[in-house]
This record gives structure tokens, C-alpha cells and sequence, in this order.
């Protein structure tokens, strides 16, 4: 069978295409794992320095140190490709090295209150780099949920209108569909995760509900039932 000069061309295009994609998806794939180790540190690091835990904050900021360095190392002067057009990179790293240092000295000090504040400044580091390139993760979806949660969490309940709160528990509504409509990929076949997939679901439906209601002691039960149901599924997957 005679081959034709144009299906040996097609034929080396494509195969072209192909290696420079698995060639690309090497270096992606590789700084998501270590983006992901980094990443799940750094939620133990948050959640023992908020509850006050000394001894096993110190252990997680060493671990989160430990993990993000060696990425810094891998990656700081080489961007992986889906941020190797980003001008701010450097920066970005630099500035998360700075308040990591900040964080384990506090944690040293006994501030684990001042540490979790400071560590809360790297998950707004890394969403801000992830929405300048386009990137949406479940931890992004997470975070818009924690900063909408936080901000109810923050209202003097005697004195917001229902009218407000129902709006506020619409929103939370919204961002808790986000979160849940694209689960992350450690959560495929997990027992755990849809449980407190159902959870987190459950509290945000509870907190709507109530205002629609219009009954403010149902209100004050639902707003206090938000964060242990985000906090626990943050944890592990967020």
C-alpha cells in the first residue's frame, strides 16, 4: 500500500502535538502533586494554630516548612508552565516564604492566634495567583465559601435585619453548590467525603431555611452550626 506525502505529514504533526503534550502535562502534573502535599500541610498548620494546639501546631508548621521549601527550591527561579507567564510569581513566593517564616516564629512564641492569622495571608496568596491564571480548584471554591461564611459569622445577629441574613444565606447557599459540583480528585469513591459532603450541604440548607423562617433563635442555631461542618471537610479535602 503506497502512503501518501500528505498522511506522513498529518502523521508527524500529530505525533509532534502529542509528545509536546505529554511533555507539558509532566511538569503540570508534577508541581500539582507537590502542590498538593504542600497544600494539605499547610490546612493542619491552620487548623491546629486556631485551635490552640501548641505541640501539634509546631509539628504541622514543620511539616508545611518542610514541604514548601523543597517546592520553592524546585520551583521558585522555573515556574511550572500553567504560571510560567505570570510577572508576579517570584514575588508570590517570596511573599508566602516571608509569612511562613512569620507563622513559626509565632507558633515558637506561644501566638498561635497571631500564627493562624498570618497563615490565613497564604491561602489569600494563592488564590490571588490562581485567579490571575485562570485557575479554579476545589480549594479556590473552599476558600470563597470560608470568606462568605466568615463574614456571617462576623454579624451581630440581634441587630441584622432577616431581610439582609436571608440574603447572606442565599449566598452561601450558592457558594456550598460550588464546592460540592466538582468534588476534588482524592474524593472519588470516598465514604468519608460524601459525608461531609452531606454535612457541609446540610448546614447550609439549615442556615437558608432559618432565615426564610424568620425565627431568630433558628437563625442563631444555623449560623452556629456552620463552621464545624467546613472546618472538618476543609481538613481533609479542602
Amino acid at each position: 500500500m503506497t502512503v501518501s506525502p500528505l498522511s506522513l505529514v498529518r502523521g508527524s504533526v500529530l505525533a509532534t502535538v502529542f509528545a509536546a503534550s505529554a511533555a507539558f502535562a509532566g511538569p503540570v502534573e508534577d508541581f500539582r502533586s507537590d502542590y498538593r502535599e504542600m497544600y494539605a500541610n499547610y490546612r493542619t498548620a491552620l487548623f491546629t494554630t486556631n485551635a490552640g494546639r501548641q505541640e501539634d501546631a509546631v509539628q504541622a508548621l514543620s511539616a508545611l516548612e518542610e514541604t514548601y521549601w523543597a517546592m520553592r527550591d524546585t520551583y521558585g527561579d522555573t515556574p511550572p508552565p500553567q504560571f510560567a507567564d505570570d510577572p508576579a510569581w517570584p514575588e508570590t513566593m517570596e511573599q508566602v516564604g516571608g509569612l511562613l517564616e512569620q507563622a513559626s516564629a509565632e507558633v515558637g512564641a506561644g501566638e498561635l492566634a497571631a500564627a493562624h492569622e498570618t497563615l490565613e495571608g497564604i491561602r489569600d496568596l494563592f488564590g490571588s495567583l490562581h485567579l490571575r491564571n485562570d485557575i479554579a480548584s476545589f480549594s479556590d471554591r473552599m476558600n470563597a465559601y470560608h470568606a462568605e461564611m466568615e463574614h456571617v459569622l462576623g454579624l451581630d445577629l440581634s441587630t441584622t435585619d432577616m431581610g439582609m441574613l436571608r440574603e447572606r444565606a442565599a449566598v452561601l447557599d450558592y457558594l456550598a453548590r460550588r464546592v460540592l459540583e466538582t468534588p476534588p480528585r482524592d474524593a472519588e469513591g470516598s465514604a468519608e467525603y460524601e459525608k461531609l459532603a452531606t454535612a457541609l450541604r446540610a448546614s447550609a440548607d439549615a442556615f437558608l431555611a432559618a432565615t426564610r423562617d424568620g425565627n431568630a433563635d433558628s437563625v442563631k442555631a444555623a449560623v452556629a452550626g456552620l463552621k464545624k461542618p467546613y472546618s472538618q471537610m476543609f481538613l481533609k479535602f479542602g
